[in-house]
């Protein structure tokens, strides 16, 4: 059982990931988009997969964001052809980053290479 979901599939090694900023794990199954939208506070949503390579050389920027705003809620969602959760946010690239506060859309970014990339996110989260 997932704490943050409950009903859905995280493996056990990984649950406490959950609870900090950053995992390199993606969520066996993916909340829905009313769980999503339920979340209260800073959440960083990355849709991606395991296999692009895209999203496995953007995982330091994104590290590196989560480890300058502790606060932030970090899911790894494995998206593909009929994953409801990344059509509801019209995913169409890997990875693409959506930051919320209570369920609210501030930022996204797509396809970030670097660090600098990611200064939407940055300016989102210091309100600005």
């Amino acid at each position: 059982m997932c704490y943050a979901y409950p009903g859905y599939a995280l493996h056990p090694a990984h649950e406490l990931e959950l609870l900090m900023a950053y995992t390199n794990h993606y969520l066996e199954a993916e909340p829905s988009r009313a769980e999503v939208d339920a979340r209260e506070g800073p959440l960083l949503l990355e849709f991606g997969a395991p296999w692009c390579p895209h999203c496995q050389g953007a995982q330091p920027a994104i590290e590196a964001l989560a480890s300058e705003h502790p606060q932030l809620q970090h899911l790894k969602i494995e998206d593909g052809r009929g994953k409801p959760l990344g059509r509801s946010f019209k995913v169409k690239l890997w990875p693409t980053l959506v930051l919320l506060l209570d369920g609210q859309e501030l930022a996204r970014v797509v396809r970030p290479v670097a660090g600098e990339d990611l200064q939407p996110l940055r300016a989102a989260l210091v309100g600005g």
